[in-house]
């Protein structure tokens, strides 16, 4: 007799992560829904009955990427140090990325798999240009926050790109301090 299948939240889960290495290794042209099934042990039934199919179980871990990388963020405490909170952030960005390194490949594809196709409208986004517009005027410029959030952006996400592509030289710690010296010099 054949075993119930149970399509629950420890399946849902495994499905994502096995999901999420497939797609940060391959695209979603070269994701196979057969190997990431077998990987977490179920049938494609399963992605069927928990997403709806495979854009479906494609799009569910984009949005669990930006779920827990917004969880992660929302873990930095918002004190009266704007400057000290924006480098807690810039940190915790680095934390989160390398805590889950196929999610967050997968997050920011430049092969369409991403939610939005405006990264700014994201509102992971909207924590760095809040954290931002909270530094004094001088050190935002004119312009507003936007356009220093988005260099300060630029940089964590160059800076944890090259780190995950293995790209860096030196061991975890050179790139941990590498890192923090670079968010150091480029906050104001």
């Amino acid at each position: 007799m054949a075993r119930p299948r149970t399509h629950d939240e420890t399946l849902r889960t495994s499905l994502l992560e096995h999901a999420s290495r497939a797609l940060s290794a391959n695209g979603p042209d070269g994701m196979s829904l057969r190997a990431v099934t077998a990987a977490a042990g179920t049938t494609t039934a399963a992605v069927y009955t928990l997403f709806g199919g495979r854009d479906g179980l494609i799009e569910a871990v984009v949005d669990e990427g930006f779920e827990r990388f917004g969880r992660h963020l929302a873990t930095v405490p918002r004190t009266g140090d704007a400057g000290a909170d924006l480098f807690a952030l810039g940190l915790a960005y680095r934390e989160s990325a390398l805590a889950d390194p196929h999610f967050y490949r997968v997050m920011f594809a430049a092969d369409g798999v991403r939610r939005s196709k405006d990264p700014l409208a994201e509102p992971t986004f909207g924590v760095l240009r809040d954290a931002v517009a909270r530094l004094p005027r001088a050190e935002v410029g004119d312009a507003g926050p936007e356009p220093t959030a988005l260099r300060l952006w630029g940089l964590v996400h160059g800076l944890v790109s090259l780190e995950l592509a293995g790209l860096l030289p030196g061991d975890e710690r050179e790139h941990s301090d590498r890192y923090a010296a670079a968010l150091r010099s480029s906050a104001g």
